[in-house]
């Protein structure tokens, strides 16, 4: 992906977004000719020269300081997970040795699996940073068995399945997930996120470009430059089996495997989603007895 585009469009995405009265500026009467602050009022607010903001807002990030950074961050009143994007496209624009590209895992250690299928009352599974679904427990895959089971985005013999081309390109994820809007909007931004720190993954270049090409709504949630980081919250799905389920998620990084994450769905105690894990639990033994035989109940590639 172009460093110097993405730098260019997320600055001035976010620059557009703020108006004087928000930044402590007077605003000099009501017919500004540009949507949010001007340049020369960022670099103001920055501490540094308009020249080398504009420099900057061009797409030149290579060689600014974190003191720089910070400034421009603080000017255009970035939240944290902003802020870490810049600090990423700042990395990559520097030295070609800094900027090679760092394949997602497409695999995972046969002691994760173990830990997943330690995991016996909660749906566990492992995600890359492209959302690619790479280990479950047998909870987890009775819960997204509407994911594994797409003829979009389940897995083939070249890829895994995948959360995000499940979203936006089955029909069936506006029934899946209740906060459909919400959940598009996130899988794009961060998905945007990834692509700043990772500008040169293949595979997520194929992604975003498939996405790009077959998904309108993708596009435009691409094209408005949002990062979000994923880490805990709620997450209110609806079950063809068991119905909707209101579930708490922990998105936790994994020490051993950094570019790995460990997705954990867990129930408020005595409430209509703990009955309904308890019901998944059940129907989720009964398709595995089912399909014994036909396929290894590890496997979600």
């Amino acid at each position: 992906m172009d460093n110097r585009a993405q730098v260019r469009e997320f600055l001035a995405s976010r620059r557009a977004r703020i108006t004087p009265d928000q930044a402590g500026l007077p605003a000099y009467g009501g017919n500004r000719r540009v949507k949010g602050l001007r340049r020369e009022e960022v670099a103001l607010l920055a501490g540094v020269s308009i020249d080398y903001y504009i420099r900057m807002e061009r797409g030149d990030l290579a060689g600014a300081s974190e003191a720089v950074l910070d400034g421009v961050a603080n000017a255009l009143q970035l939240d944290e997970a902003e802020r870490e994007h810049l600090r990423a496209l700042a990395r990559s624009a520097g030295p070609t040795a800094t900027r090679r590209a760092r394949p997602s895992p497409t695999t995972v250690r046969p002691v994760i699996q173990q830990v997943l299928d330690a995991i016996t009352e909660a749906p566990a599974w492992i995600r890359n940073a492209r959302h690619d679904i790479l280990a479950m427990n047998p909870l987890a895959r009775a819960l997204y068995s509407p994911v594994l089971d797409s003829a979009v985005a389940g897995a083939t013999a070249k890829r895994a399945a995948n959360t995000t081309r499940f979203i936006y390109l089955d029909p069936a994820a506006r029934e899946f997930f209740v906060d459909y809007d919400r959940i598009a909007t996130d899988a794009a931004a961060m998905l945007r996120l990834e692509a700043g720190r990772n500008p040169h993954d293949k595979d997520l270049i194929t992604l975003v470009g498939e996405l790009s090409t077959q998904s309108e709504l993708f596009r435009q949630h691409w094209a408005s430059h949002n990062v979000k980081f994923h880490r805990s919250g709620r997450k209110r799905l609806r079950h063809p089996a068991v119905g909707e389920l209101d579930l708490n998620f922990e998105a936790m990084e994994l020490p051993s495997e950094p570019d790995l994450r460990l997705n954990l769905y867990t129930a408020d105690p005595d409430t209509p989603a703990a009955d309904g894990l308890k019901l998944l639990a059940s129907w989720a033994a009964t398709r595995a007895v089912d399909n014994t035989g036909t396929r290894d109940a590890h496997d979600v590639r």
